[in-house]
């Protein structure tokens, strides 16, 4: 963003360019979850990213970061994450959703935001088909990075989830 002063906030049309790029950046990270494109999915990142977004998942199969449960930091180490979680030997299928956002530009280089999401995932164990249905909000922030905006902290909090018992089955010995 252009401005004649260093750290003044960009003019209108400028932020109105930054929401929305967010917003593609946002809906680009999801499909690229969902479409299992890993590569793709890691460049959504700042390399220094923090995730707290795994409190559903069984203690045991929890990421960690230096001890601490629910948390990954970095793009590379995300993207291990979440791929381990849903591109193993067992393929769960998933679909996420963002509504509504909420963002606010905190400075030219920097925002936060918090979306409404909605997701479902399966898995096929036999001839069951496992499913989870979940509701909450990604609380996120986001910076732009040589010229290109990136998240650099997302949280995920849930209302409500269902699932079949044996949903988190598949988790079993692959974290």
């Amino acid at each position: 963003m252009s401005s004649d002063h260093v750290g003044a906030m960009p003019s209108v049309a400028e932020q109105v360019l930054a929401i929305s790029e967010i917003q593609s950046l946002f809906a680009k990270r999801l499909r690229a979850m969902d479409t299992k494109q890993w590569d793709r999915y890691a460049e959504c990142h700042t390399d220094d990213v923090v995730s707290e977004s795994y409190a559903d998942v069984p203690d045991q199969n929890r990421p960690q970061t230096d001890g601490r449960e629910n948390k990954v930091v970095g793009a590379v180490a995300l993207t291990k994450a979440i791929s381990g979680l849903l591109d193993g030997a067992t393929k769960v299928t998933t679909v996420h959703h963002g509504h509504t956002p909420e963002i606010e530009l905190t400075s030219p280089t920097t925002a936060r935001g918090v979306w409404a999401m909605e997701d479902e995932l399966w898995w096929q164990r036999g001839d069951v088909t496992e499913h989870m249905h979940g509701y909450g909000h990604y609380h996120e922030e986001y910076r732009k990075v040589e010229g290109r905006w990136r998240i650099s902290y997302r949280k995920l909090t849930r209302l409500r989830v269902t699932k079949t018992p044996g949903f988190f089955g598949y988790l079993r010995g692959r974290l």
